[in-house]
């Protein structure tokens, strides 16, 4: 058993040190590869000596637990990684992943508000109470910044310049990029600041610009539960998460006709194709404009 968690614990790591991968990617790989020794240890077998039909049977098992095609093709995008290391390390002879085609993924567009829904959100907040405050704000950076929700949790003091409104954001794999942020945001953060922060922390300091009573920084779990929260009081019934958030800065922003160019990096996006899946959305909320309200739809 030790053997075997050494390889684990080796990989991950190769994935934090040599990949420089994100803290969220790194947890599913690792949990991935977790979950197919949990499997192979059941069947009295260990990673390093698994063949091909003990993968495959691996796979046949997690795809009766209906996982989306999503989450199949990154378990095989996982284990692909970890055999991989295994293999430029010389520590297996044969590579069980080398015949095994990731399952085809259905191209689901992400979910959005729209911005009704949006006005209707921020409304409900109840800014003389120094959590909501802060909730709003956090939510807010969300929204107007395109934020992802780790990225706003794991915010720091230095990463604002209030000057000149911009925000430096450590993105996946420790990619850096400039985030402007606009009036509302900046007329919000300056009351948290003013107001709220130092009276959450009480006793405790943090370099976090939103924090807990304990003086850490706010979880992405806290901040899920409270948006469910804020969406419920507002009457919107739809289960979003906060990266909902992020979704609907883009479409909004495609909506209102900015360059595609543009909204990759305020995403952070390497790839324009990520950012394109955005125009997609976009273009159905004008289609169905258009079928409300022209004569001819």
């Amino acid at each position: 058993m030790a053997a075997k968690r050494n390889f684990v614990n080796n990989f991950r790591e190769y994935l934090s040190i040599e990949r420089g991968l994100s803290e969220n990617s790194i947890f599913s790989y690792v949990s991935d590869v977790q979950k197919l020794e949990k499997y192979l240890t059941k069947e009295k077998k260990q990673l390093q000596s698994s063949s091909e039909k003990d993968i495959t049977n691996f796979l046949r098992e997690e795809s009766r637990k209906k996982l989306s095609s999503r989450t199949r093709a990154r378990v095989v995008a996982s284990l692909r990684q970890f055999y991989g290391y295994l293999e430029n390390r010389k520590l297996i002879e044969t590579n069980p992943m080398q015949a095994i085609e990731a399952p085809k993924i259905e191209k689901a567009l992400p979910d959005f508000l729209t911005q009704d829904e949006i006005r209707k959100l921020f409304q409900v907040f109840k800014e003389e109470n120094l959590l909501e405050l802060r909730d709003k704000t956090m939510f807010e950076f969300l929204y107007s910044a395109g934020l992802r929700i780790s990225e706003a949790c794991s915010l720091l003091m230095p990463d604002i310049d209030r000057q000149n409104q911009v925000l430096t954001i450590k993105g996946k794999g420790g990619r850096e990029r400039l985030v402007p942020y606009g009036e509302v945001a900046s007329k919000l953060l300056t009351d948290y600041l003013d107001r709220a922060r130092t009276e959450i922390l009480n006793q405790y300091e943090s370099e976090f610009v939103f924090v807990s009573k304990k003086g850490g920084a706010l979880s992405r779990k806290s901040a899920w539960r409270l948006l469910k929260r804020y969406m419920k009081r507002a009457g919107i019934g739809r289960n979003i998460t906060p990266h909902t958030l992020r979704h609907s800065f883009a479409t909004h922003l495609l909506q209102n006709k900015a360059d595609l160019r543009s909204v990759q990096e305020l995403l952070g996006h390497m790839d324009i194709a990520t950012t394109q899946i955005y125009t997609h959305l976009a273009n159905n909320e004008l289609k169905k404009t258009h079928q409300e309200f022209h004569t001819r739809a």
